[in-house]
């Protein structure tokens, strides 16, 4: 890793939904033990509604985070040592020597909160295992 912190950064194409549950949950649980940025290829103008709610279902408060979509630079992707992509196919930056993820996801654009708990669900079960991959101890809730 590139600091006694790692450092990773969930890119999809909106920053509005997946991307953001990820950021939140790796906050969450990885507490100030690890970096966390999120950004999109082509950001949306505000975080999709259904994923505020069903986030707020557990807990987190996107708002009070103060996460908002944030476009894709190179230089988020450089600071990084893990970059995990999210539905953004051949959109996102390759530099060399990075760890790169790919998560396959449903896409939680223009669902209810109802299609979205499962996305959510599945996002929070891969952050905690991303942060055992990286030695990183959850936080106790």
């Amino acid at each position: 890793m590139s600091s006694e912190k790692p450092e990773v950064l969930f890119v999809c194409v909106h920053n509005a939904g997946r991307s953001q549950m990820a950021a939140a949950f790796l906050m969450h649980h990885g507490g100030d033990r690890v970096v966390v940025r999120s950004a999109g290829t082509a950001p949306a103008d505000d975080i999709n509604p259904a994923v505020v709610e069903a986030m707020a279902e557990q807990g987190l408060d996107l708002r009070a985070m103060e996460a908002y979509p944030k476009r894709l630079d190179d230089d988020a992707v450089r600071a990084s040592d893990v970059v995990i992509t999210m539905g953004c196919g051949d959109e996102c930056p390759y530099y060399p020597g990075k760890q790169y993820l790919d998560w396959e996801l449903a896409d939680p654009a223009g669902q209810g909160v109802d299609a979205v708990r499962p996305i959510r669900d599945d996002i929070e079960r891969r952050v905690l295992g991303l942060l055992d991959d990286l030695g990183v101890p959850a936080r106790v809730q």
